[in-house]
């Protein structure tokens, strides 16, 4: 990016939205609807690809905000509960419209996934079968291999600024692979690289780690419902937004054992499908609630599931972002995230990996995943038209074979 564009940003960074007109602050309100339904519709692929989305609307295509910025939201993101692309979306919401920003960016972003899954739930209560879309999957995973590739090497490029947040990206990889905590090598890498960069003098930053304490107390003293209100749903799943850190696949060994093995609401099977709903859809994985919300208790369950888990991400969000800015002037903490940042990359690289072996299972996906890598890093292509095209391509590949 050149210093002129990174002015620009700076520029507009620094008009609040208080400071706008109506007509400005309402264009505002408008553009995040309109990014953020879009996105919400198109964003196959998991939290990873998410984020590469985002990056690719807000920094690279529309500059309403710098990289670093973008990386200082994520890095606060990894360290609270809840949906991290989710929660992403909110505080880009929040910045650039305060208090309605982070409604209408978080909402937008969730709505569609959550009415595709809703419709799903539906057809699945009627015919207890998960409809097909592995044909969808076969064309679009590829292609998502490659944007997320290029978020990691454009937001790599920031994180990685010094050799101690190189250093600690290599481990963050390393301890993927090993299968180490995520949120504790967040944390360890956050402070290893803050006393790095501030060896003189005391060390602090506890204030950094999340109300997870409080919250899991709160989880853990809920009392368990004798009967599967849409009140029962909104409860339950109050509380697993509240304490769930990590991926749809820590949210499943929640689910299993509350849903199936203590309250007995759910068979194995019908939690196996649900998370599949929620996998092979776009948007957040988390949407997994709206389907087990409606088998559980109708429509008014799958309203209480969403509204639910996704509750703690908005508030939590609204907490903690005024503060960023606050923690990046303070060199203590400004280390701590430029830990966190590096470790986080790390991570996404490590998903390209596991992506990877899922998605390049033969010839054409390897051609899908190399002509949309130069497709992005060549031309820049909007990644909403090659997730549409790695769908068409599915398509055609199913109908013919």
């Amino acid at each position: 990016m050149t210093q002129e564009a990174e002015d620009i940003q700076q520029e507009q960074e620094a008009v609040s939205y208080d400071a706008l007109t109506r007509s400005q602050q309402r264009q505002r309100l408008t553009e995040l609807a309109s990014v953020f339904l879009r996105l919400g519709i198109i964003a196959f692929g998991g939290p990873a690809a998410h984020i590469a989305m985002m990056d690719n609307e807000v920094v690279n295509r529309r500059q309403w905000m710098s990289r670093e910025k973008l990386l200082d939201l994520l890095g606060i993101t990894n360290l609270i509960p809840g949906p991290n692309s989710t929660e992403l979306a909110i505080h880009i919401g929040y910045e650039r419209g305060g208090w309605r920003g982070l409604l209408v960016a978080g909402s937008c972003f969730i709505l569609p996934a959550m009415l595709i899954v809703w419709t799903l739930a539906a057809i699945y209560a009627r015919y207890q079968t998960v409809p097909q879309v592995e044909w969808l999957l076969y064309g679009i995973k590829p292609v998502i291999i490659a944007i997320v590739l290029q978020a990691v090497w454009n937001l790599g490029k920031k994180a990685a600024k010094d050799t101690p947040t190189i250093i600690a990206g290599v481990v963050a990889i390393a301890a993927y692979f090993a299968g180490l905590n995520e949120i504790l090598l967040l944390i360890l890498l956050g402070i290893a690289v803050m006393l790095l960069k501030n060896w003189r003098g005391r060390t602090s930053g506890a204030f950094l780690l999340p109300f997870s304490g409080i919250l899991a107390q709160l989880g853990t003293t809920t009392a368990a419902v004798t009967s599967v209100s849409w009140v029962s749903v909104f409860l339950f799943f109050l509380k697993i937004g509240c304490v769930l850190y990590g991926s749809g696949y820590v949210l499943l060994a929640f689910l299993q054992r509350d849903l199936v093995e203590r309250n007995q609401w759910l068979t194995s099977q019908q939690l196996l499908d649900a998370v599949a709903i929620g996998q092979f859809t776009p948007g957040p994985v988390f949407t997994t609630a709206t389907f087990i919300g409606y088998l559980l208790a109708g429509n008014a369950g799958a309203i209480a599931g969403t509204i639910g888990i996704f509750l703690p991400a908005f508030v939590l969000v609204w907490v903690v972002n005024p503060w960023v800015t606050k923690l990046r002037q303070s060199p203590w903490a400004s280390g701590f995230l430029d830990g966190v940042n590096a470790a986080s990359l790390g991570l996404m690289a490590g998903v390209i990996y596991t992506l990877g072996r899922a998605a390049l299972v033969d010839w054409l996906t390897i051609l899908l995943a190399i002509v949309s890598a130069i497709a992005v890093f060549r031309f820049k292509i909007n990644s909403a038209w090659l997730v549409l095209a790695g769908g068409i391509i599915g398509f055609a590949t199913h109908i013919l074979r």
